[in-house]
């Protein structure tokens, strides 16, 4: 699955003429597009999908909506490693347990 998930602009910087930040997702913190939002300062939330900052969002929704994400799970869903996910669902110990067995 693939969400809109708000996220917290912690930086901005301009890299190869395209405005981007580093925003934190409850936790994970990835890189962003905000091509979209140029306006976007540090410290507000906006919602982002596929890597781009979509539409800006008030904190107490933001807060709200990531609180609701990590209690269903949808957090790790959508930011976890794929492949530990995959094992998992399988019923494989994860590459590092492996080795331990």
């Amino acid at each position: 699955m693939c969400l809109a998930v708000p996220g917290r602009v912690l930086e901005i910087e301009e890299r190869d003429g395209t405005r981007m930040a580093t925003v934190d997702f409850g936790g994970v913190v990835k890189e962003v597009c905000l091509e979209y939002l140029p306006d976007l300062q540090v410290g507000e939330y906006a919602i982002v999908h596929v890597g781009f900052a979509l539409q800006r969002l008030d904190e107490e929704s933001a807060k709200q909506t990531l609180e609701l994400f990590a209690e269903l799970g949808m957090l790790q869903e959508e930011f976890g490693d794929a492949w530990e996910m995959a094992a998992a669902e399988a019923g494989v110990a994860p590459v590092e347990e492996v080795g331990n067995q």
